[in-house]
């Protein structure tokens, strides 16, 4: 199991990887576009919808993501994106720690997981105009997080942080995991090549202590997105969200973090820019 998991995970880095720098932009959105109706079928799918209902939904959000690029073209639509990432931040702020806190999946079902999944696509293809180096960054917000609460959780891990919905993850791993956004992210921030990246934004308009604290709680908020999936597949009664990925189950569980994390970094870079 380790194995496949290792041998799928360098399959990912080295596809993924030259894809954040070397394709333009029509084919990266092409290629998100993709990527993320896959993760709206598996959402809709734990949500409890039939294997045929929720291909449709997924349908559905193909056609939204290509009327988005029909209006909007292969450019850039601050605008347009800020208004569905500052929709979907507050719903991941303010709703979805409510559903945790109540162990609920609550209300919505799929025309929620069709916004918040476009508010992400958005997001990824916004940030990917600034540049592969920009979207690279912004992406390991949630890389060090996870990497740096797995590690820190496994050493020092005592107080559970949701046992009833991930028995795995604990304070001390979550806070670890903020801890090395901020560091890592002010680190990013002193180095000339990564000079316009988010973490340098954040720095130089606001000054280091906010930037860390900013960067903190952008961890805490791919932890939000992590529990809620976990949250959702604890109510289905599954362990994974998809079999498509040998030993890392489905795109939604590649990619539970970034969903509300991606929207809220896009909003705060168009708004201190």
């Amino acid at each position: 199991m380790l194995r496949t998991r290792v041998v799928t995970a360098l399959v990912l880095l080295a596809l993924f990887a030259p894809a954040i720098f070397v394709l333009p932009a029509p084919v990266w959105a092409v290629l998100t576009l993709l990527a993320v109706a896959v993760a709206v079928h598996e959402w809709v799918t734990l949500l409890g919808f039939q294997r045929r209902s929720s291909a449709l939904a997924a349908v559905g959000f193909g056609l939204l993501a290509l009327l988005w690029l029909v209006g909007f073209g292969i450019e850039p639509a601050p605008a347009a994106a800020a208004a569905l990432g500052a929709a979907a931040t507050l719903w991941w702020v303010v709703v979805a720690p409510l559903r945790l806190a109540g162990r609920d999946i609550g209300a919505g079902g799929w025309p929620v997981a069709l916004v918040l999944l476009l508010a992400c696509w958005s997001a990824l293809l916004e940030l990917r105009f600034q540049g592969g180096a920009a979207l690279f960054v912004a992406m390991a917000i949630v890389w060090v997080a996870d990497i740096a609460a797995y590690s820190v959780g496994r050493a020092f891990g005592r107080r559970r942080l949701a046992p009833s919905i991930s028995p795995g993850k604990s304070w001390e791993g979550a806070i670890g995991g903020a801890v090395a956004v901020a560091l890592a992210g002010i680190l990013a921030a002193g180095i000339p090549a990564l000079g316009d990246s988010f973490p340098a934004l954040l720095v130089n308009r606001l000054g280091v202590a906010a930037a860390a604290l900013l960067l903190a709680a952008l961890a805490g908020l791919s932890v939000v997105g992590d529990l809620h999936e976990s949250l959702l597949k604890r109510r289905a009664g599954v362990k994974d969200s998809g079999r498509l990925l040998p030993g890392h189950g489905g795109v939604l569980d590649r990619v539970d973090a970034l969903i509300p994390t991606m929207p809220a970094v896009m909003l705060l870079d168009q708004l201190l820019r």
